[in-house]
């Protein structure tokens, strides 16, 4: 493939890479949309220039009717990329309390970092832009999330064994919009359009369809605004998790993952809610909403002093946490 990605796209995916790039494969989450087909281009061109494999994961959700045609889009991609390309098909639970956006992004998540296992992955790229971060920003502004919240999207994370990668954060959507519309007027492929994106009855397509206009007419700089306080936000964050971890190293039981409940209600309230927030990231799990959160509290303090309770339900995704002999410990929920 001769085309060439503009040479700022290239250079911010340079730099993501730069700290954690292995020698192994490389992956890209690939919706076939506009933002994530302009990384998977920018990492095709970075890839060949360098011998690097790359493969292309793509998840279908079936969740629109539309779902094979955009396979389909996807495959033309990966063949005129030259790249690999993997696909997961996912059924997204309705009946585990996150809400269909929520559920859609953690059976997506899993899929990709299940296929990156797979085909032996350590890198996967992930296309969120800036406007992406800036609207994570208010999404949980208006959900009442503390700082851990308001950090949103982190441009680096570790799951396992995979470095999830956000090269886009700093990047402007219509430099996005350019480069694949550039790319198509050179192999007349076209990218999927996903009407989720419009839905009002979603949060984030009633976020881009009525609020973020009138903030774009008053303050048009929003997206840049937004995006730096999520950096001064995750500053903040960094110091409360070294300090989540150094509770949580007081309070677990062994060499295990389970907390002691008798030392975790020897803590403040707020020092109790920290350091479950701190727990659930360890593990991996998706960070529940504050009142979601107040629920897991609620219940772990009504425990039998003894810690044994097996009333305890808190189900937050695939996973419960369970009180057993004194024991607070996360289970795979059966």
């Amino acid at each position: 493939m001769s085309f060439q990605p503009a040479l700022e796209l290239i250079e911010a995916l340079q730099s993501a890479l730069d700290p954690h790039e292995s020698p192994g494969p490389m992956a890209v989450g690939l919706s076939g949309g506009p933002d994530s087909s302009a990384l998977a281009i920018t990492a095709s061109h970075y890839c060949q220039a360098r011998g690097i494999k790359l493969v292309l994961l793509h998840v279908h959700h079936g969740l629109q009717a539309q779902a094979d045609q955009w396979l389909e889009q996807v495959q033309v991609l990966a063949e005129l990329l030259e790249a690999d390309l993997e696909v997961r098909h996912v059924a997204v639970a309705l009946d585990n309390g996150l809400g269909l956006e929520a559920s859609a992004r953690e059976a997506r998540h899993q899929a990709l970092l299940d296929l990156c296992h797979e085909q032996g992955v350590s890198t996967l790229l992930l296309a969120h832009h800036q406007q992406d971060q800036a609207e994570t920003v208010l999404l949980r502004l208006f959900r009442g999330a503390g700082v851990t919240g308001l950090a949103a999207m982190r441009a680096a994370t570790r799951r396992g064994s995979v470095w999830l990668l956000r090269p886009w954060l700093g990047v402007a959507r219509q430099q996005l919009k350019d480069c694949v519309a550039a790319f198509s007027a050179h192999t007349g492929w076209q990218p999927v359009d996903d009407p989720s994106n419009r839905d009002h009855a979603l949060g984030r397509g009633a976020l881009r369809e009525t609020v973020i206009p009138a903030i774009q007419a008053r303050w048009p700089a929003w997206s840049i605004t937004l995006a730096r306080h999520a950096e001064l936000a995750a500053q903040t964050q960094d110091l409360l998790s070294a300090f989540g971890h150094a509770l949580l190293a007081r309070l677990r039981q062994g060499q295990s993952d389970d907390l002691s409940l008798a030392r975790w209600r020897e803590l403040p309230a707020d020092q109790q809610a920290l350091v479950l927030r701190t727990w659930l990231d360890h593990q991996g799990v998706a960070m529940p909403s504050e009142k979601r959160l107040a629920e897991l509290l609620r219940q772990l303090r009504g425990v039998h002093a003894l810690g044994h309770d097996r009333s305890l339900a808190w189900c937050h995704g695939s996973h419960q946490v369970v009180c057993i002999r004194g024991r607070i410990a996360l289970h795979a929920k059966i």
